[in-house]
């Protein structure tokens, strides 16, 4: 009787080209590899109708294609990802139409993966991904942690939907599931070369073998190095470049009945990311002009953002150093007819990171030696099996993380950052009144040089005019025009004084000295999944999760800009001048404190704060599974996902008094969990060995979605009360001769939040109903491999990859326009060279952006530069030569 067996989901492979080989969900699950197909023309070869092009799952120590299992995934094998130039799992949505992945401005801590429009986005490490990235069955915690340089990869595989019954980790939106090669127990090994442009250069290899019949080794390697591809026009400088290197050990102890996997890595960067080129200026580019070109620079390159030019200042830089560690260890064991498998994992994770943040030539604010670090330890269980005489097979496990999370901010003032708020409100100031100006300049901090207050009067009674390069105190102005003013202050009077001095500055290297934030995190779930074979086409699976997680939040605040003593203190005369500024107009007193005593940096806020946050939820999974036919399978599910609430790690996110708050409270920071029920029809077809077709239909809704958005002075994450996902996902393989294969796919995405939510006054004002940000609501995707033989034992390969996106919305304003996006675009990579039958010598020349195709990757509104918006450009064309010599 066939059954339908669906223990694990880390055990899927698709098998296409030479040698198929079936994929193992553990190191004690051997599976015959059948044997490599012989060449065309051979009567063998004739016969033989396995091509090789099944997708594989093995559980349970068995093997059946993926076709016969009701689950939305993408598997990708090992010579796919060659062939489509994966290096890191970024690189995985060129082949996954529902993966959608970005990078901010950083590539360790600003990563985001969304599957079926939902993930995580931005810069806040506080937040926990939607989509959970496995690597040899170890959780990464965070999108960025996992981008680092693969080794040798056997299989990736993609799932689509909540997942928590057969994962250690529970994520909301999908999971990404990576399997590297394992020690083998025969010698062999491999030394890989790249050359391309931007002087980019990579070496890496492999060596593996037998230490004796139960114990064999492996170690990989790697390093590559690539120029940057934006160039700082106020200097040779050039950033987006490429510095990093790994080493990886493992070791394999595997009997008929026992196995342990021993895995240790260390991995390092040392680069300049990441770069912001201008989309679009506002009003405030004209006085970042102004103070750059008085120290003969550009403030804002005005090019085209294709031009991959930006203009930073000289003395700050993005260094970006990642150290990353771990080892893990896996044992699968047989007790009878079950089988326990235990994952121990320890995981190190540190960034180090500069940051110049007004994105702009003038030195307005910066990062210096910001700090970012996680230390994982991760302990899952499983045991697995099959009762009454295969009628179910079951699954029941574990899983316990202990994180703690650390991060160090230094937000801090350069040296134009007083000269940019005067030369800023000076423009304002001078505007007409009609214009909501009072038709005269004036400044605050004293940057320009100040008139007497007897040659200011002199100036407004029509007298002489001011000296050249004199701009009037605010102070002045107002008491030179206000009669009570001059009654209330007589000339000597100490307010008379106050108001005729410049106000205290700030002085460059004030700001954050240092924010430091904890979260230790605590997380403990028990699951089961257990599919019931009701007959042998009919099969039902019910999985069920309780999870528990606390989380507990320590904070030191440490900010001292002196500008926030006029804004805080109780002097009298700052609180005369601080209502007289209010009177004259409540938006440039607003503007004049943001400009100043910005809450990201303000002193308002210091002190140490404490909270901590628990909950538990039961999640779960019902799937009905109907083989209609052999070679067809419908199916429906019904999946409830969740992911924890957790803390922004951003003094920003404290409520000012200044502006009629509260005042900072721990709870400013917190925000809420995410829960999703997703719906799902599924129907698989296998027709014949030269077509698959399969269609998935969803339905997901989110209630809390975790949103990460721009609040107008840093990111935070709001909790949309109420969100969907719906679409339809469409995936075909067919070869139609042994040597020619097409991978095709289709996602139709539509993800918005609800229109009945009320956005009234937050961030998201206007938002209601709209497609979600940088969410594309047509994916295509297609990779076609051709290799055809030359010789007896040496084919030529022809491989070409495409991903279309449709136009998307990446940034709006408040009125819900959009004003960073892109057009819908294709990204096409190719790729032609000369292989052996096993791929273990190969000579190839690839490119990557065939097209030279420009696209923003992300972009953002940049803080304290109204209407100004950064974009994160994407790489233009790549391109080289590739050698591999394998043993």
């Amino acid at each position: 009787m066939k059954k339908f067996h669906l223990l694990t989901a880390t055990a899927l492979s698709l098998v296409a080209g030479a040698a198929p080989a079936l994929a193992q969900t553990t190191p004690t699950a051997p599976v015959e590899t059948p044997t490599a197909p012989a060449a065309p023309g051979d009567a063998t070869a004739q016969a033989d109708d396995d091509w090789g092009n099944e997708i594989i799952v093995t559980a349970n120590r068995r093997a059946e294609p993926i076709q016969d299992v009701p689950i939305a995934v993408t598997a990708v094998n090992a010579q796919l990802l060659d062939d489509a130039g994966v290096r890191d799992i970024r690189g995985l949505e060129q082949l996954a139409p529902s993966l959608q992945t970005t990078t901010g401005q950083s590539s360790a801590t600003a990563t985001s993966l969304s599957i079926r429009g939902v993930g995580t986005a931005g810069d806040n490490p506080g937040f926990e991904p939607a989509v959970g990235v496995f690597i040899d069955g170890v959780f990464r915690s965070r999108a960025g942690i996992a981008i680092a340089e693969l080794p040798e990869v056997e299989r990736v595989e993609v799932l689509r939907g909540p997942q928590g019954t057969l994962f250690g980790r529970n994520t909301s939106a999908g999971a990404l599931s990576v399997t590297t090669a394992m020690p083998k127990f025969d010698l062999g090994g491999y030394v890989e070369g790249e050359y391309g442009n931007f002087n980019a250069y990579e070496l890496k290899g492999a060596l593996t073998g037998p230490v004796s019949e139960q114990l064999a080794l492996r170690v990989d390697g790697g390093y590559r190095k690539r120029d940057g591809y934006i160039e700082d026009v106020n200097s040779d400088r050039a950033f987006n470049d490429i510095n990093r290197w790994y080493v990886r050990g493992q070791a394999l102890y595997d009997t008929s009945a026992f196995s342990f996997r021993l895995i240790g890595d260390y991995y390092k960067t040392d680069e300049q990311c990441c770069g912001v080129v201008s989309g679009t200026r506002g009003p405030t580019a004209a006085a970042i002009q102004a103070i750059a070109a008085q120290q003969g620079r550009t403030g804002i390159y005005t090019g085209a953002p294709s031009e991959r030019k930006m203009a930073a200042s000289p003395n700050r830089d993005y260094k970006e150093a990642v150290r990353d560690w771990g080892v893990s260890g896996e044992i699968n064991a047989d007790i009878g007819e079950l089988k326990l498998t235990s994952i121990s994992a320890y995981r190190d994770f540190r960034v180090l990171r500069n940051q110049d943040i007004d994105y702009s030539g003038i030195d307005r604010a910066y990062r210096d030696g910001y700090k970012s670090s996680l230390r994982d330890i991760t302990q899952e269980l499983r045991l697995q099996g099959q009762l009454f005489d295969g009628k179910l097979d079951f699954l029941v496990g574990g899983f316990y993380l202990n994180e703690k999370l650390n991060l160090r901010d230094t937000v801090r003032l350069g040296n134009d950052a007083n000269r940019y708020v005067d030369t800023l409100l000076a423009g304002v100031l001078g505007a007409p009144p009609s214009a909501g100006g009072i038709g005269r300049q004036a400044q605050f901090y004293g940057s320009f040089n100040v008139p007497t207050f007897t040659q200011l009067v002199t100036s407004l009674r029509g007298g002489a005019a001011l000296p050249t390069g004199t701009v009037p105190l605010f102070g002045q102005l107002l008491y030179a025009q206000s009669a009570a003013l001059q009654q209330a202050a007589p000339p000597g009077s100490a307010l008379f004084n106050y108001l005729n001095t410049p106000l205290t500055p700030n002085v460059a290297g004030q700001g954050n000295n240092n924010d430091d934030f904890q979260v230790d995190t605590n997380a403990f779930a028990l699951f089961t999944h257990n599919i019931i074979n009701v007959n042998d086409k009919l099969s039902l699976t019910l999985g069920l999760r309780y999870n528990y997680e606390r989380k507990e939040l320590a904070a030191s605040i440490n900010s001292n800009p002196a500008a926030c003593g006029f804004f805080l203190g109780n002097d009298p005369r700052a609180v005369t001048y601080r209502n007289l500024i209010r009177q004259a107009s409540p938006a440039l007193f607003q503007n004049l404190f943001l400009l100043s005593c910005n809450p990201a940096v303000s002193s308002e806020f210091n002190g140490n704060y404490s909270h901590d946050r628990s909950e538990s939820r039961l999640t779960g999974t019902a799937k009905l599974a109907y083989k209609f036919t052999p070679d067809v399978l419908g199916y429906a599910s019904y999946d409830r996902g969740f992911k924890s609430g957790g803390y922004n790690l951003d003094q920003a996110s404290f409520n000012t008094r200044v502006l009629g708050g509260d005042g900072a409270q721990a709870t400013d920071l917190e925000f809420g969990a995410e829960t999703v029920d997703s719906y799902e029809l599924g129907l698989k077809t296998s027709v014949t060995r030269q077509f698959s077709f399969n269609a998935a239909f969803f339905y997901q809704k989110f209630k809390g979605l975790q949103s990460l958005i721009f609040a107008g002075n840093s990111f935070v994450v709001q909790n949309v009360p109420k969100s969907t996902a719906k679409g339809v996902e469409l995936e075909s393989l067919i070869q139609p001769i042994r040597e020619l294969s097409f991978r095709l796919g289709y996602t139709l995405l539509d993800a918005s939040y609800d229109a009945d939510n009320n956005f009234a006054g937050t961030p998201l004002q206007n938002q209601n109903g709209r497609q979600f940000l940088n969410q594309p609501r047509n994916v295509v995707t297609v990779a076609a491999t051709w290799t055809p033989r030359l010789t007896d034992n040496l084919n030529a390969l022809f491989h070409v990859d495409m991903r279309y996106n449709s136009d998307v919305s990446i940034v709006r304003d408040g009125t819900g326009a959009t004003t960073v996006g892109n057009d819908g675009y294709p990204l096409l990579n190719g790729k032609i060279g000369v292989a052996t039958d096993d791929r273990s010598k190969q000579l190839e020349f690839f490119v990557e952006n065939i097209t030279n195709q420009y696209f923003n990757i992300s972009g953002f509104a940049i803080p304290e530069q109204t209407g100004t918006y950064g974009v994160y450009p994407a790489m233009p064309r790549f391109y080289g030569v590739r050698a591999r010599f394998g043993f």
